[in-house]
């Protein structure tokens, strides 16, 4: 039996930890083949590997695989193909018998842009990003007191530096909810939850054990979600039947000093409605997915006291990539 990886720098500037954790994994369990191709390879799978009939199991990323390639890997048993998002290469290999494996599930990042909506969430409660960013330049922020010398009771004083207009302070004790049950949804809820918030969750594809594993009430109701939201948070991933399903009215219904936390896809909600709110100092906001990416330098919303931002790199962790690599490897048959 011979195991081969072959990987195109091009999936590595996808995933660029993924082949060599599986290849670790493979290799772990008997020697295995790794073919890392340099970046001008433009030859498809069947011209790249020296001797294709020797080869029983095979994990094919981001190389090109003909028809007539398919033929050389005569004694291959067991295959699965990463180039884009196709699956011509595996229907392929399956119209000659052999087994194919796909990655089924978006769950190998789920973990990663969970705990990072809960970063976004307590860095905007407390305005951690604009604290750091403003003692950079200047010492003001570490002066608390009140620029008259006279404490006033709701106002800046001793070490709050908390935006009062805005939800702030601790996790514990807030309203949270969420758009989600599923894969990402259901691990922030969970970590709420723990630190002591009031979670609700509207998902109206979960399953019930969704909503008990994550220790949140199920609301069956979006437009009731939004009412008494101190942080809102919509999770689901972007379909055709999730764009814009937070509607420009479930936006308007929010409390003014409501914190939205964007972590998955921005354009489930209306976007416009959303801008307008956190633009006129009805909302805060802390996003790692936008609308429109990368933001003009120019947009209005960057460089605001009530809006964080990240450059949409939540999901794309080590662990995220190690995931991705065992979520294929388990589908193989043991060696």
């Amino acid at each position: 039996m011979t195991s081969l990886i072959v990987v195109h720098p091009k999936f590595d500037g996808v995933w660029p930890f993924a082949a060599d954790a599986l290849h670790a994994r493979w290799q772990a369990e008997g020697p295995t083949e790794f073919l890392r191709l340099p970046a001008d390879e433009t030859r498809p799978l069947g011209d790249v590997v020296t001797d294709p009939g020797q080869v029983t199991r095979m994990v094919v990323l981001g190389v090109p695989v003909m028809e007539t390639c398919v033929a050389k890997f005569s004694a291959l048993r067991e295959v699965a193909c990463q180039e884009a998002y196709s699956d011509s290469a595996g229907e392929l290999f399956a119209a000659r018998g052999v087994t194919v494996y796909r990655q089924n599930s978006e769950g190998f990042w789920g973990q990663s842009v969970a705990e990072y909506a809960l970063a976004l969430t307590l860095c905007a409660l407390r305005r951690i990003p604009q604290m750091h960013h403003q003692i950079l330049t200047n010492q003001s922020p570490w002066n608390y007191r009140p620029a008259d010398g006279v404490g006033l009771a709701g106002q800046r004083g001793q070490q709050y530096g908390d935006d009062s207009r805005f939800t702030n302070g601790t996790v514990a004790g807030k309203r949270i909810r969420i758009v989600s049950a599923g894969n990402i949804g259901s691990r922030y809820a969970s970590f709420v939850k723990m630190l002591g918030a009031d979670v609700a969750v509207w998902d109206p594809y979960a399953a019930e054990p969704a909503f008990h594993r994550a220790g949140s009430r199920r609301e069956f109701h979006l437009d009731r979600l939004v009412q008494n939201a101190e942080i809102f948070v919509p999770m689901l991933p972007l379909t055709d039947s999730t764009r814009g399903v937070v509607t420009a009215d479930h936006i308007r219904a929010l409390p003014t000093g409501c914190l939205v936390v964007l972590a998955t896809r921005a354009n489930i909600c209306d976007m416009p409605t959303l801008r307008e709110r956190v633009l006129a100092d009805e909302l805060s906001l802390a996003a790692d997915v936008f609308d429109v990416e990368p933001l003009p330098l120019d947009d209005p919303l960057l460089g605001r006291d009530n809006v964080v931002h990240s450059p949409h790199n939540a999901g794309r962790t080590i662990h995220a990539n190690q995931q991705w690599a065992a979520a294929l490897a388990d589908q193989f048959r043991p060696r």
